[in-house]
């Protein structure tokens, strides 16, 4: 059995998972995921007793390694093997676990309104003993003002705390009252998002700041206005630092883009684009540019050898002129090139080297003439 979860967005979009506060469901991210969803394979989960999750995948002493498994479980269930992660105060505090303790799995972390601590462990085991006692109406009546600022409200997440498991939240607040990283922050390598609302009075923007100041290279932004569930009382400010914090890849991989392929061909490409095209145009500099040729586990030289033999392999003759020049500007030699269509001829055969040999002749002609260098070069 795995969390509830709801799906939004491309299947071949770059996962994203949405992790929740304590006593809230997926319904918290209403205003914010299907924004993200545009360029993101949104996946919101609930916690165990929450929403649609069932109360039975968490006893009694859980710990947030044990939510985080559960989340792995869920990765694991859609085949997801790597995955950006946002989460709120106990779904943030799940995504540092991740973080620390499975850096293989987590491209990039977005924490929100949470902490690496939750003020020690008496106030959450009192909570969680008095829940287990009288239920959770008595934590309903002041959800509007531990959760938002000022009058806001929203009635669906009080309804969803209501109805939630108390075993099930009880268990939760065990996982929160035993939680502390603070001495782990500086393992994180993913590149780290720090969201604090300033208004959040259960984890205020002190805590935010500790980890910001722990954890390498990450970023914190402060939303005047928010309390501790952002993302509902300020979608907007919490969209906007997503997607500045998110597309960190596509921008990368538009500058590896540029660099191999020139300025000009990807401004004609980028002219040509239409709303037909316009997400291939993405994919393309998201997951080719920003994630494969970025791998710095082989050389750009390397890469543009194994490209330029697979587009010989497959007659893609129009595709092989642009990364013959690619080459050149990865630093191969006429001979080099030369060498690497040779190669070809013996695997991919001598009619598709034959017709490479005469592209990329005329492309390192085409070349000589431009610089005035000699072609042997």
């Amino acid at each position: 059995m795995t969390l509830h979860h709801l799906l939004e967005g491309p299947a071949s979009a770059p996962p994203l998972l949405l992790g929740p506060s304590l006593g809230t469901s997926l319904a918290l991210w209403d205003e914010v995921a299907p924004e993200l969803a545009i360029s993101h394979r949104v996946v919101r989960w609930d916690l165990p007793g929450h929403g649609g999750s069932a109360g039975d995948l968490l006893g009694p002493g859980a710990t947030v390694a044990d939510l985080a498994g559960l989340v792995l479980d869920l990765a694991d269930s859609l085949g997801i093997e790597r995955f950006a992660y946002a989460g709120v105060s106990l779904g943030g505090a799940v995504g540092l676990h991740l973080a620390v303790h499975h850096p293989e799995r987590v491209t990039s972390l977005a924490v929100i309104c949470s902490s690496a601590h939750f003020d020690g462990t008496r106030a959450w085991q009192e909570r969680a003993e008095r829940v287990r006692r009288e239920g959770l109406e008595w934590l309903v009546e002041s959800a509007d003002a531990r959760w938002f600022a000022g009058d806001f409200t929203v009635p669906e997440l009080v309804r969803d705390h209501r109805e939630a498991d108390p075993e099930a939240y009880a268990a939760c607040c065990d996982a929160l009252a035993a939680f502390d990283l603070t001495e782990r922050l500086t393992d994180i390598g993913a590149p780290t998002l720090l969201v604090a609302g300033r208004e959040d009075p259960a984890t205020p923007p002190a805590h935010l700041r500790q980890i910001a100041d722990a954890v390498p290279g990450s970023t914190l932004v402060e939303i005047p206005g928010a309390s501790h569930l952002a993302p509902a009382q300020c979608p907007e400010a919490v969209l906007a630092a997503l997607r500045t914090h998110l597309d960190g890849t596509p921008r990368r991989g538009m500058r590896v883009r540029r660099a191999v392929l020139g300025d000009a061909h990807v401004d004609r490409a980028q002219a040509r684009q239409t709303p037909f095209t316009a997400r291939f145009q993405d994919f393309i500099s998201r997951y080719a540019w920003g994630e494969i040729w970025t791998d710095d586990t082989l050389t750009r030289r390397e890469r543009s050898m194994i490209t330029m033999t697979a587009l010989v392999a497959h007659g893609h003759y129009d595709e092989l002129a642009m990364h013959v020049r690619a080459a050149r500007r990865n630093g191969l030699s006429h001979e080099e090139i030369g060498a690497v269509l040779l190669q070809s001829a013996v695997y991919c055969g001598v009619p598709a080297a034959n017709s490479a040999f005469a592209v990329a002749q005329r492309v390192l002609a085409e070349e000589a003439g431009e610089t005035g260098k000699p072609e042997g070069e």
